[in-house]
């Protein structure tokens, strides 16, 4: 049994995401998480919600609630949105949490100690409109490298370059859109990134398995330009931790917090003390995720995320940790993704376009959707969302091949031989030669998954619904009845063993759907097929079932128009 340890982004706290959100990070991590579980491997699948900063306290002053209050209740909102989901989630924790707090400011101590802290005299952009220093994020303008017009002041997310405020044209309050303003000087702490180029250059060089993506993309900050810069880790803000050293004082630092960017990702290793304080486990029930020295070393930890937030990871993230010297795990995969659009644009929270996962899950059952982000994840380059291509994927893989052999294999065995597996004759060269063939594309696909491969992956699962309908076509059990009833019993109790089948190998991608074939074949054992062959005779003769319910209906032109419409303009 392998422990693995798998870790998705954690989205900001200012709202419902997106579904270029969700399938960036936490959908995919899903079902790799799923997968592992499926192949009994101990599994720990972490995520939160990203809590500080000015996105919270400007989204809570627009609700017009303390943003405490805010973010306890958009937490709630978005753990069930993620339930409605099927996100299965080991803990779903919260980066405002008291272990959080305790380990940013351990963290910050340690590196402080190590000299990778420097405290530095800066000029920051203040705003006399909204009467208070502007973090990076919340001062827009046009990028000076690429020409995008809303480039933030900490990076271009057109060009993902890193940026200061300062370098941006016609910089712009992402607050109140004033252009009053000044620089004015402060104080804050600098985590001396630098310093630590050559370490992360040889553990990014370590990482020959990880995608082209993630790694053009750190090597990118790495070595353009000027190279890797010291990063602030601090900022003037009432909401967020409070800059301490491992609990005392920073004498200078009074009344600043910690960049949410410093924080954020130590939430991952939080979220494991967060997990064991609610499940009434120990310290050492967490560490030995985390801690190498604790039981860790043999952990093989996974992280999924979009591009933008890849230099982070790579980056800033491991810095901190290096930087500490602890025995810390670190990420051995980092599974980034491209960008996913929306018919003809980009998915924005900012500016409110594309379909939201609350949105999508008032319209649709969920697998609707696992099925098509994931079969079209944005793995090698950027993809897009269209109506017309979701309809047309829903009714062809879901509804056409899936469910279609679902509802012939179990109706044709109901009006000829009853609610039960017939017995009939043994399996023929016919079964023996799609046996085969399942049995080489299920290996194929566990090769997907275990490799990260999503889209290869939703295709080969595809490739496997698809044998089975081709084999119905080619037997006509229904044909072959009128003549030979004992061989269409033997391809009737094959069809039915591949539904069971079925349900095991897309628990994965749609779990939902998957319960549902299980529940109708009257079957509890849904353990992974190691041996095809076996599986597919795991259904004896004499083992009852229900025809089910309709799996997937098919989405109608009247529909897809409505909800073109419907979800033309922006969100409120």
């Amino acid at each position: 049994m392998a422990r693995i340890l798998i870790t998705s982004a954690i989205p900001y706290i200012n709202g419902i995401k997106h579904l270029g959100n969700l399938v960036g990070s936490q959908l995919p991590a899903d079902l790799y998480a799923r997968y592992q579980r499926c192949r009994n491997n101990e599994v720990m699948f972490l995520c939160a919600t990203d809590e500080h900063g000015t996105p919270a306290e400007l989204a809570a002053a627009k609700a017009g609630k303390p943003v405490a209050e805010y973010c306890a209740e958009m937490h709630a909102v978005q753990a069930e949105i993620a339930k409605g989901f099927c996100l299965s989630f080991d803990h779903f924790g919260r980066s405002s949490s008291p272990q959080n707090h305790v380990l940013t400011q351990h963290f910050a101590g340690k590196l402080a100690e190590a000299g990778l802290i420097r405290e530095v005299s800066e000029k920051q952009v203040y705003s006399n409109a909204d009467g208070r220093f502007l973090p990076d994020r919340y001062i827009e303008g046009t990028c000076p490298n690429c020409g995008y017009d809303k480039a933030r002041g900490d990076q271009c997310e057109n060009c993902t370059k890193q940026l200061d405020p300062t370098d941006l044209i016609e910089p712009r309050s992402a607050v109140s859109g004033s252009t009053d303003l000044e620089v004015r000087e402060t104080k804050h702490l600098y985590l001396c990134q630098s310093s630590l180029k050559e370490d992360l250059d040889a553990w990014i060089d370590s990482k020959a398995d990880w995608p082209i993506l993630t790694t053009s993309i750190a090597k990118k900050w790495l070595h353009d330009g000027d190279g890797l810069q010291d990063r602030g880790i601090t900022r003037d803000l009432d909401w967020g931790i409070p800059v301490k050293k491992g609990g005392h004082d920073w004498p200078g630092m009074e009344g600043k917090v910690f960049y949410v960017w410093f924080d954020a990702p130590i939430e991952y290793i939080a979220c494991a003390g967060e997990w064991a304080e609610a499940n009434g486990k120990t310290d050492a029930d967490w560490e030995r995720w985390w801690r190498t020295d604790k039981g860790a070393d043999d952990v093989r930890y996974v992280q999924f995320m979009g591009k933008d937030n890849v230099p982070f990871h790579t980056l800033s993230f491991p810095a901190t940790i290096l930087g500490s010297g602890e025995p810390w795990k670190m990420v051995d995969h980092l599974k980034s993704f491209n960008y996913l659009n929306y018919d003809g644009g980009q998915f924005s929270t900012s500016q409110g376009r594309g379909v939201f996962m609350d949105q999508a899950l008032e319209i649709l059952p969920a697998d609707y959707w696992r099925w098509w982000l994931l079969s079209h994840a944005p793995e090698n380059s950027d993809s897009e969302f269209t109506w017309e291509n979701f309809q047309q994927s829903v009714n062809k893989d879901l509804a056409d091949v899936l469910g279609n052999f679902v509802s012939r294999i179990t109706k044709f065995c109901r009006s000829k031989f009853g609610e039960a597996v017939p017995e009939g004759a043994e399996y023929g060269p016919q079964e023996q030669a799609l046996i085969d063939e399942v049995t080489a594309r299920v290996r194929t696909y566990e090769a997907h998954m275990e490799a990260m491969e999503v889209r290869k992956s939703a295709q080969e699962l595809r490739a496997i619904w698809v044998a089975g309908n081709e084999y119905l076509q080619n037997t006509a059990p229904w044909s072959v009845f009128k003549t030979d009833p004992e061989q269409a019993a033997a391809q009737v109790r094959l069809g039915l063993n591949l539904v069971r089948l079925y349900a095991v190998l897309s628990a994965p991608f749609i779990p939902q759907a998957s319960a549902s074939m299980l529940e109708s074949m009257k079957c509890t054992d849904d353990s992974w097929p190691d041996d095809v062959p076996a599986a597919l005779s795991a259904l004896t003769p004499g083992h009852e079932f229900v025809v089910p319910e309709v799996l997937f209906a098919k989405i109608t032109d009247d529909q897809r128009e409505d909800w073109q419409t419907r979800f033309s303009g922006t969100r409120d």
